[in-house]
């Protein structure tokens, strides 16, 4: 694979990793849907994982407490557009869900909608329309003093850094119960990826997969080496299209990719090797691991009584 198919694919498994990969649709009745429990294998951190739409409920509590928060600085402040159970599950190394794929593509809807909110959700118009010295009062409020931050060291070198002061620090101090340890151990769980996904590009097992993949598109008239290959070339397929076309376009290819993933099992590979590979990194970082999860459960439990 070339330089830039890997940095690719590592970004995929970033997404997949923090983002979840779940298997539900969204919907109103589909967040309350039971989903396959997931059980960390790591030793001495066999605790149940969150589902998609447990996040979703963790994630709406915090915007919540943000507004909450404001309310007590003077501001007013209207919670954000939650990414949903479904749209959680955009952005992986491959799309495999062809039910998914015929709904969603490749997550166009989700895209338009995001950039719809940055352009012109209450958040943004009401900030705007405020005095510079009121603005710069409503930023510090929201985002805290940059002047006194958490900083923790990624597992995979260099550091990160946020307020520990503003309405999201206390927001989340409510949700999780601690919220320095809490950036701690979520930042350093959820930076792993660049410690194994170096080890997947090399498995024999993805590199056969992703072949028997690209024979089976082939086939199916779109030849494309790899799922990274439709991803760099996606805005040119589209390139000069209305909405509506460029969105049929890429489902109709969302659906031969997610086809052909489980034809020849691209998907289950990509999971299955990301599981194994990140579980034996896992086991370095055990104790954050379980701090991690039990301060999820601890989140989501408070969440569940705003």
């Amino acid at each position: 694979m070339s330089s830039r198919v890997s940095f690719l694919f590592s970004v995929a498994f970033i997404a997949c990793l923090t983002a979840g990969c779940g298997t539900e649709d969204e919907g109103p009745t589909e967040t309350a849907r039971p989903q396959k429990e997931k059980v960390a294998s790591v030793p001495g951190a066999r605790i149940k994982d969150l589902t998609p739409a447990e996040e979703v409920e963790i994630d709406r509590a915090e915007d919540v407490l943000v507004r909450r928060c404001m309310q007590n600085q003077g501001f007013r402040y209207w919670p954000g557009p939650v990414a949903g159970v479904a749209e959680r599950r955009a952005g992986g190394y491959v799309v495999d869900d062809v039910d998914w794929a015929r709904r969603y593509g490749y997550g166009r809807p989700f895209d338009i909608a995001a950039e719809e909110a940055r352009r012109s959700h209450p958040n943004i118009t009401y900030a705007n329309a405020l005095s510079e010295q009121e603005r710069i009062r409503y930023s510090h409020a929201l985002d805290g003093d940059f002047d006194d931050t958490l900083t923790v060291e990624l597992p995979s070198g260099g550091t990160v850094s946020t307020p520990r002061t503003g309405c999201y620090a206390e927001a989340r101090g409510r949700l999780y119960g601690d919220y320095p340890t809490w950036f701690r151990v979520n930042r350093t769980v959820t930076s792993l990826t660049p410690l194994y996904v170096p080890q997947i590009l090399q498995d024999e097992r993805l590199t056969a997969a992703v072949t028997v993949w690209a024979r089976c598109m082939k086939e199916s008239g779109k030849p494309f080496e790899s799922p990274d290959a439709i991803r760099e070339q996606r805005d040119g397929l589209i390139k000069g299209m209305s909405e509506s076309r460029a969105q049929a376009a890429e489902v109709a290819l969302a659906v031969a990719e997610a086809e052909c993933a489980q034809e020849s099992s691209l998907g289950n590979t990509a999971h299955s090797l990301e599981k194994e590979y990140r579980e034996r990194v896992l086991r370095r970082y055990v104790e954050e691991f379980t701090t991690y999860q039990q301060m999820r459960k601890s989140a989501l439990s408070r969440a569940m009584k705003l």
